[in-house]
């Protein structure tokens, strides 16, 4: 079983690279299990439809317990989706909603029951509490990489999650595999994200082009893994995806 956790700030479109993984990595015939770990809880709305579904956290409110079947939504493309959930606005921690949701995961049995050949945990890098860095810390994740811009607040965002993977990495946890460059076409883009990269003594894994696809697909609802599938988009997608699988880093 491959885990890894995927990072970034918000807005950078984080969930949708994570979402489009998830959707070409099941089309390899891969078993995925895509958790989101943000308390909007959207990370999975490209694969079911354009729609939130229940999360560990409102069910466990309304319910007091849960069962697997609750929570665990099979998107169109074949993928595994939970969403975590957070408190209600204004009262309780997110990240401690995080740890919650963990715990019930492994409380149920859900990775024994699912079996999955990949776990990607979809998570919000803006903050870098317990919470949110129990992917690293808790054993669960394998690997780390973070999606960014060239934009100043995203590098930002990844120059403190590069730290914080590598605070806990002396400890035998999760390591960090490099930065997933999520293109705004801003000038020097590139130049910017690898000098950031250097700084931070990480590798640039792929530079995805920014593409009209992405906002098409996102109208249906949809990845574009499912709604525009001979795209150049989806090939992209598909290439980090093997690229995530197989280990190495694509050479431009």
């Amino acid at each position: 079983m491959k885990k890894i956790a995927i990072y970034g700030k918000g807005g950078i479109g984080k969930s949708t690279t994570v979402s489009n993984i998830s959707a070409a990595m099941a089309e390899m015939g891969k078993t995925v299990l895509q958790i989101g770990c943000d308390p909007k809880a959207d990370s999975t709305r490209n694969l079911t439809g354009g729609k939130n579904i229940p999360t560990v956290l409102d069910i466990l409110r309304d319910q007091g317990d849960a069962e697997l079947e609750d929570f665990v939504v099979k998107s169109s493309t074949g993928v595994l989706c939970v969403e975590a959930g957070g408190p209600v606005p204004g009262i309780g921690c997110a990240g401690r909603g995080i740890i919650t949701a963990f715990e019930k995961l492994e409380e149920l049995e859900a990775y024994d029951t699912y079996r999955p050949d990949v776990v990607l945990y979809d998570v919000l890098g803006d903050v870098v509490c317990g919470g949110f860095a129990m992917p690293i810390r808790g054993g669960y994740a394998d690997e780390v990489c973070i999606v960014t811009s060239g934009e100043m607040m995203s590098l930002y965002a990844a120059s403190n999650i590069a730290h914080a993977v590598k605070s806990f990495g002396s400890r035998g946890y999760a390591s960090l595999r490099g930065l997933i460059l999520n293109s705004k076409n801003i000038e020097r883009e590139e130049e910017l994200v690898q000098k950031a990269a250097a700084e931070i003594d990480a590798s640039i894994l792929y530079c995805l082009p920014r593409d009209g696809a992405v906002q098409q697909a996102e109208a249906e609802g949809k990845t574009v893994i499912e709604a525009l599938p001979d795209s150049d988009m989806a090939e992209h997608y598909r290439s980090l995806a093997r690229l995530l699988l197989e280990g190495g880093l694509k050479d431009d």
